[in-house]
């Protein structure tokens, strides 16, 4: 059986949906499962063989062991066994924001040269990205790393990789699938909002304005109230919204990782009659984003056995929230 090797860069909320996702689906019968084989994979034949962290509480744990430890707090919806990953020392450069720091104790003195020796000592095939959002720094010198290598990369956040032309010529000279920008939710609040855009154009009406609110209380919100990193999620959210759309977001501890998303959406009808939607969503936020990634990472890998390198367009505009 030919497998999928997976290296995860940031131990966060979704890579422990992830990894806990491998294990729940691992017969492929479970509920909630958008594709139990993918690209001619199915979830058994994943299997995680590096993971990258900053945070010195997380070094040198299992795998298994690190998605539990704080500030996770991911649902805990499996147990995971023991998988001989063990999490090694990243890159730290940008990788940790202003509100973070008071929340982790970083380290992070690799290179991109270690990083990809070690991707190629685990036979890694697929480099998922979970850094937090504002990490671009970060992510340019771990997708260094992933072409070293010889591994495909998915940049599961907003930072500019797969809509920069330069990393796209990167990958297809180098033979490589690049994967990318800001993963979708399965059932998010970027869904939602453009499944209604979507709708009411068909309608005729003619959108003015609205806001996409959002709440929660996992690490990617603090990272969310840092106004830098804030633009970057913003440019990703407002991609496809159809009108000028405010977007906003607010750390909520209590929340640990629900998120709740408000959306508004104002607009013209027929004779230009006024017209307001609002919804409300609450939503496990990193269970929500598993299935997608586990979708692009075989994605990736069957591209990979076919040779196919630079940007996956159909892909990452299905599984993205920008390409």
């Amino acid at each position: 059986m030919s497998f999928v090797n997976v290296a995860v860069i940031g131990v966060g909320n979704c890579v422990s949906s992830l990894v806990q996702g491998v294990e729940h689906y691992r017969d492929g019968d479970a509920p909630g499962l958008p594709n139990p084989v993918c690209a001619g994979y199915a979830v058994s034949q994943v299997r995680f063989t590096a993971a990258f962290d900053v945070g010195r509480a997380k070094l040198g744990q299992d795998l298994s062991q690190a998605i539990w430890t704080a500030p996770n707090n991911a649902r805990r919806f499996a147990d995971v066994p023991y998988l001989g990953v063990p999490v090694t020392e990243g890159i730290l450069a940008d990788g940790v924001g202003p509100g973070s720091s008071e929340l982790i104790d970083p380290s992070g003195g690799a290179t991109p040269a270690a990083v990809a020796a070690r991707l190629r000592e685990t036979g890694s095939h697929v480099v998922l990205n979970f850094l937090p959002t504002g990490a671009q720094r970060a992510a340019e010198l771990y997708a260094q790393a992933a072409i070293e290598a010889g591994c495909a990369f998915v940049n599961c956040m907003p930072a500019v990789l797969a809509r920069s032309p330069e990393w796209r010529a990167r990958f297809a000279a180098a033979g490589l699938p690049l994967i990318g920008d800001d993963l979708k939710s399965s059932f998010g609040a970027t869904l939602v909002h453009r499944a209604l855009v979507d709708a009411l154009a068909r309608s005729g009406v003619h959108l003015t304005g609205g806001h996409q609110l959002l709440g929660g209380g996992n690490m990617d919100f603090v990272n969310l109230e840092d106004p830098a990193r804030m633009r970057g999620k913003k440019a990703t959210k407002a991609a496809g919204a159809g009108a000028s759309v405010h977007v906003g977001a607010q750390y909520v501890p209590f929340m640990d990782d629900r998120k709740v998303a408000y959306i508004r959406l104002d607009g013209e009808g027929f004779g230009g009659s006024p017209l307001e939607l609002e919804l409300r969503l609450v939503v496990e936020d990193s269970p929500s984003a598993a299935g997608n990634a586990l979708d692009a990472a075989r994605h990736a890998k069957a591209a990979l056995d076919r040779g196919v390198g630079g940007l996956l367009e159909e892909v990452s505009n299905t599984l993205m929230k920008a390409a």
